[in-house]
């Protein structure tokens, strides 16, 4: 797998790993539980479900600790007039007589859709390092590239979040989760 995963992509990763596991885990074994207080298992529509659901969960969080465990941490810190991570990018195409607005971001996170694009796609990887005003040859494949101007580069603050858990604090139950927020500019 190898997926390039920034320290903060790694982080919501984990948050999620860990919102399925306190959370999602303990659900869908009460379900398993309810359906099968139904009666005869080989016919209770009710208990596959939750035996399903239950054994997607628990697919998920494997899926997401391998992708951990295997991802390459890159930096998502650039400098402040150069096109990185995170940074929201205007570009023109020359060709198409267009401007479209994108933000770079890891495999995982992309959606193009959304505006999102890979770092390792091909205008992702081709623009990555370059400034504002630079025209950049995008590499599609070795007989078909194009050119775009870098217009504008917009830097992102980016809002990490911690989870601590509580073993003892006043009116909250043990081990409940509190979320802080820090801002990393």
């Amino acid at each position: 797998m190898y997926d390039k995963l920034t320290k903060s992509d790694i982080q919501k990763l984990q948050e999620e790993i860990d919102y399925r596991k306190l959370v999602v885990r303990k659900n869908a074994i009460e379900a398993v539980k309810e359906a099968r207080e139904h009666g005869d298992l080989s016919e209770n529509f009710e208990y596959h479900a939750a035996k399903k659901d239950k054994n997607r969960n628990e697919s998920r969080i494997r899926y997401l600790e391998r992708m951990i465990k295997t991802a390459q941490v890159i930096s998502d810190t650039s400098a402040n007039d150069e096109v990185g991570m995170n940074n929201t990018v205007e570009l023109y195409f020359e060709d198409d007589d267009e401007t479209e607005t994108y933000k770079i971001v890891t495999t995982i996170r992309e959606d193009s859709l959304e505006g999102r694009i890979s770092n390792e796609s091909p205008i992702g990887r081709a623009i990555m390092g370059h400034k504002e005003g630079d025209r950049v040859y995008v590499k599609v494949n070795d007989s078909y590239g194009y050119y775009v101007v870098i217009k504008h580069i917009e830097r992102q603050m980016t809002v990490m979040t911690e989870y601590a858990v509580i073993k003892s604090f006043t009116n909250l139950p043990e081990g409940c989760i509190i979320k802080r927020q820090m801002l990393k500019i």
